[in-house]
């Protein structure tokens, strides 16, 4: 099952990153409420990953677990067709900031966060392009 599950969330963190903003953006259309049940549904997602105190993450580009701290959510939230993209900012044990982008699907009934994504390590966005792709379903 594992095995299975790796491939998939990749996928689905790629697709986040493919269609997550540049910078942190927010949608003033989305109501209040329904962002503040986006970002419950990270701080339930991020609760639920941790070891210690610490978030756990597989980093996919440079091959490794981090183990970071919530430093603080992003106010914004944007919806794109089908969920909704949030990040927020974690700390490494040697102090380097780190945005992880979270995929967060749902409706008022409840929101599950899909995939968390790094996407800035130390302010330097990740060296692919992915804004400028496309997605297939």
């Amino acid at each position: 099952m594992k095995k299975f599950c790796a491939p998939i969330g990749l996928a689905m963190g790629l697709i986040l990153l493919a269609l997550a903003p540049a910078t942190a953006a927010d949608d003033p259309s989305i109501p209040a409420q329904r962002k503040a049940l986006v970002q419950q549904a990270m701080v339930t997602h991020i609760d639920s990953n941790r070891s210690g105190d610490h978030y756990v993450i597989y980093d996919a580009v440079d091959g490794k677990l981090l183990r970071l701290k919530l430093k603080e959510l992003h106010a914004g939230v944007v919806q794109k067709t089908g969920f909704y993209v949030s990040c927020a900012d974690f700390t490494t044990t040697s102090g380097d900031v780190v945005d992880v982008d979270f995929l967060v699907a749902g409706d008022d009934t409840g929101f599950r966060v899909l995939e968390g994504v790094v996407h800035k390590v130390g302010g330097t966005k990740r060296p692919y392009h992915l804004e400028e792709m496309t997605t297939h379903d």
